[in-house]
């Protein structure tokens, strides 16, 4: 079976998790790299896997924005807006060759980096797809090992290491600094919890002050996601109100900017969009099982078969039966 690169989540006790970047490197050789049955430049331009559909490349506004962008490099290369390009193109490992997919990252550098600054950035991607591969063989070796106590340490200890074989300080910085600042803080947080000296009060000192202590980026970072469901409360109530989209997305810019304020605004319309598809599917669905009485059960499933395929792509269709009766 093709393996997909997920990040692995390690569990801290009760909701903390440690954010370490482990990837699964895929095994089988018909998606490693040079395991090709056509040259990658002539596929990789024609080929959209699935999971990207309807998305657009992280990373890509920041890199097309250098002059403005802050933290770039002394070479004028923005290394946490490349990163994140990366891994965009390189979740779809699986559905796609590793080489197709380096093909389309080389691709979406020529594009919207400027052209002194495209073979820098190409140099860096292959630094990056080499240290996935060695990080998949350190990340094998560690899970032969039985657990133990710092365990989790070592491994991050390892992988630190690792990676300043293939970046420098600056680099390392810029791509993974917020990352390992949450490592850090999970790490910390599972010492005190683990701790067999400290009693209930002592944890809870300790844990305020990691609290206290952690970084500007990191803690926004982790606000983030509960502010947005915040926001979308506040919304949720304005309508219920009577209040209109005009003033939703007023509500919406106000916290955020105009741009997320209009991205929400169109993800509404296509949840909306989505809703009265639903519920035409649905009449359709219970008129045409009426209409089919007493058939038998192969008849009516390819009848509901054949209305689902005219309605739905075949993505689409994986989710019906959260809707169905």
């Amino acid at each position: 079976m093709q393996q997909r690169w997920w990040p692995t989540a390690l569990g801290l006790g009760m909701a903390c998790l440690l954010s370490l970047a482990w990837w699964i490197w895929p095994a089988d050789p018909a998606i490693a790299p040079g395991g090709l049955g056509a040259p990658a430049a002539a596929t990789a331009g024609t080929l959209r896997p699935a999971s990207l559909q309807g998305t657009t490349p992280d990373g890509a506004a920041s890199l097309g924005a250098l002059q403005a962008l802050p933290g770039a490099g002394p070479g004028g290369l923005p290394y946490g807006a490349l990163r994140r390009l990366f891994d965009y193109y390189l979740s779809t490992v699986g559905e796609l060759t590793v080489e197709v997919i380096a093909e389309q990252i080389r691709q979406e550098l020529g594009r919207t980096l400027e052209p002194a600054r495209v073979d820098a950035a190409k140099r860096l991607l292959a630094r990056y797809l080499d240290f996935k591969r060695e990080l998949f063989t350190l990340e094998q070796q560690f899970a032969k090992q039985p657990p133990a106590d710092q365990a989790l340490r070592r491994r991050f200890e390892a992988m630190q290491a690792l990676r300043a074989r293939f970046f420098n300080a600056e680099e390392e910085q810029a791509m993974f600094g917020l990352d390992d600042a949450a490592d850090l803080d999970a790490l910390a947080r599972l010492d005190v919890a683990n701790h067999p000296m400290l009693n209930a009060e002592q944890k809870r000192l300790q844990l305020a002050a990691l609290d206290a202590a952690m970084p500007k980026a990191l803690r926004e970072d982790r606000e983030a996601p509960r502010a947005i469901l915040q926001l979308e409360e506040k919304a949720r109530s304005l309508r219920a109100q009577g209040g209109s989209e005009d003033e939703v997305y007023r509500l919406r810019a106000q916290t955020l900017d105009p741009a997320a304020a209009g991205r929400l605004a169109q993800v509404d319309k296509e949840e909306m969009a989505w809703k009265a598809r639903i519920d035409h599917y649905l009449v359709e669905r219970a008129g045409l099982l009426r209409k089919l009485g007493e058939a038998p059960e192969s008849e009516r499933s390819a009848a509901l078969n054949a209305l689902q395929q005219a309605q739905f792509s075949e993505l689409e269709r994986k989710r019906l039966a959260a809707y169905e009766p």
